[in-house]
């Protein structure tokens, strides 16, 4: 079946395409149920702890079993409703059994999906490095969309990355273990002294703890090396676009902007393209002459 894949490029990749979709899709629904039933344990273990067994809240919906249903409506969709992408087009971005539009963030995040999978099956082709490449990107992706929607980059994705690339690095698959140690501890400690210096500095939290272990999830697995890069791209691409909407959107320069989609964004580059940019930098700069 390996060879058969190696072989067969195209077939490779439009499977990898149409898994993509499916993912894509499920990814969806972690995005929008995940900081709902994380924020119904938060209220729930605040309920326990002062003691009041009155407070009841009713739980939200599962992220495997529960089905899909209209926001609007509540009305369960139809699985031929529900297919990635197709039943979008189809229905043209509107609900079957009310009519009410239907979120573009859906085929927007299945059809991202999709492309960054078939990118990093592209670069590493038929390998253990495109499966593990596969779940950070996914991760990512899901990191990303919740920090724009909800500020928070959660515990319960980082550090089981963060854990999985050191232990990934073990073989050295993508950093040598060193290095990955290095820079899981580097990526954290280096956002960790940025924040309490501005803080000192100015009084005011530059951003969260969230956005340490996501730099220490990239120190992890692609080593210590990639985290200057990493830095650099995700600020000055933060830089740009805050800037941006405070010049021709009017946005309140003190309305915090969320850095993780940055973060994430520079990381998946660094892990596509880490390795070509750096060697381009050094003989640009003549570093290597």
């Amino acid at each position: 079946m390996l060879e058969f894949l190696q072989q067969n490029t195209a077939f490779w990749l439009v499977g990898v395409g149409v898994f993509g979709l499916l993912i894509g899709s499920f990814l969806n629904v972690v995005i929008l149920r995940l900081p709902a039933r994380i924020q119904h344990d938060w209220k729930t273990q605040c309920a326990s702890l002062l003691e009041q067994p009155e407070m009841k809240f009713e739980p939200p919906a599962d992220l495997v079993v529960s089905r899909s249903a209209c926001p609007k409506c509540h009305t369960q969709l139809r699985a031929i409703d529900n297919i990635p992408l197709i039943s979008y087009l189809v229905l043209r971005g509107q609900c079957a059994h009310c009519s009410n539009p239907i979120s573009a963030q859906y085929p927007i995040i299945e059809a991202l999906c999709a492309l960054l999978s078939v990118l990093v099956a592209w670069t590493f082709g038929v390998t253990w490095m495109t499966l593990t490449g596969l779940i950070l990107t996914w991760a990512l992706l899901v990191l990303a969309v919740i920090d724009l929607r909800e500020q928070m980059l959660y515990d319960l994705i980082t550090l089981p990355m963060l854990w999985l690339g050191l232990l990934l690095n073990t073989t050295s698959m993508w950093a040598t273990p060193i290095d990955a140690i290095i820079g899981a501890a580097a990526g954290y400690l280096s956002l960790w002294i940025i924040f309490h210096i501005f803080k000192r500095l100015t009084g005011k939290e530059g951003m969260g703890y969230g956005d340490f272990k996501l730099l220490a999830v990239f120190g992890a697995w692609l080593g210590w090396t990639m985290l200057p890069m990493i830095l650099l791209l995700s600020s000055l691409v933060g830089a740009l676009v805050g800037i941006a909407m405070i010049i021709f959107l009017g946005r309140d320069k003190n309305i915090p902007i969320p850095f993780g989609p940055y973060l994430a964004a520079a990381g998946f580059i660094a892990l596509i393209w880490g390795d070509p940019l750096i060697s381009l930098y050094l003989d640009v700069s003549g570093l290597t002459r």
